[in-house]
């Protein structure tokens, strides 16, 4: 199977009303050309998991600027005035989630796990309508695992089998999300041949990721 696609075909895959996951923290670590893509196509209805809402005109900002998301699953959304405006007049669910919450509930969902436990949260508006448990007399959260229909992730160095390289704080959310979805797009920032990663630098395996775009400037 040849992995490495255009961008045009990664996102046909994408349609109306999925959910998706997008790697990224404010941007860094973004796969930028695939959401520029998205954007262009103008796919709508859209339930988009992430770290934070990016800024109107970078990262996933520009989907939420755009129009196209319906649900908004997040943990901070304040670098972009757009979303608070779409949330408060009731143009977009968004659903804030701790931060740590978030990344443990969508590794729940790439480890197939029934959910985690959490003490953040209790005694706050976070733990309406959630299962409490109790455990050597702490109070716990039960929060649910998150998994999507596409993620969306970005990679420094990805050889052609898929194997990636991260680079830094680029890294973030970008291992999480390629376990906890159904197909997966890695837009590399340079592509290599079968072999050219150390093992020893490998984070996500290729076993995890269906097709790769080349991200790089060319």
């Amino acid at each position: 199977m040849n992995k490495v696609i255009t961008i045009e075909e990664a996102v046909s895959h994408i349609k109306d009303g999925m959910t998706i996951m997008v790697g990224g923290f404010l941007a860094c670590g973004t796969p930028h050309k695939l959401i520029d893509a998205l954007v262009e196509k103008g796919v709508k209805d859209l339930t988009l998991i992430c770290n934070d809402s990016g800024f109107p005109e970078l990262g996933v900002g520009k989907l939420v600027v755009n129009k196209q998301i319906k649900k908004l699953i997040a943990s901070h959304v304040g670098t972009n005035p757009e979303t608070g405006r779409q949330m408060n007049t009731g143009e977009m669910e968004v659903d804030l989630v701790p931060q740590g919450t978030l990344a443990e509930r969508v590794r729940a969902g790439g480890s197939g796990l029934g959910g985690i436990l959490t003490p953040t949260g209790v005694g706050t508006v976070i733990e309406e309508g959630k299962q409490k448990i109790e455990i050597d007399g702490k109070t716990y959260l039960l929060e649910l695992p998150i998994r999507a229909d596409v993620a969306l992730i970005f990679g420094n160095t990805v050889d052609k089998y898929g194997n990636i390289s991260y680079y830094g704080s680029t890294r973030n959310f970008n291992p999480l999300m390629a376990a906890a979805a159904d197909l997966v797009i890695v837009e590399a920032d340079k592509i290599v041949e079968v072999g050219e990663i150390d093992q020893n630098h490998v984070v996500t395996p290729g076993l995890f990721v269906n097709y790769i775009v080349d991200g790089g400037d060319k």
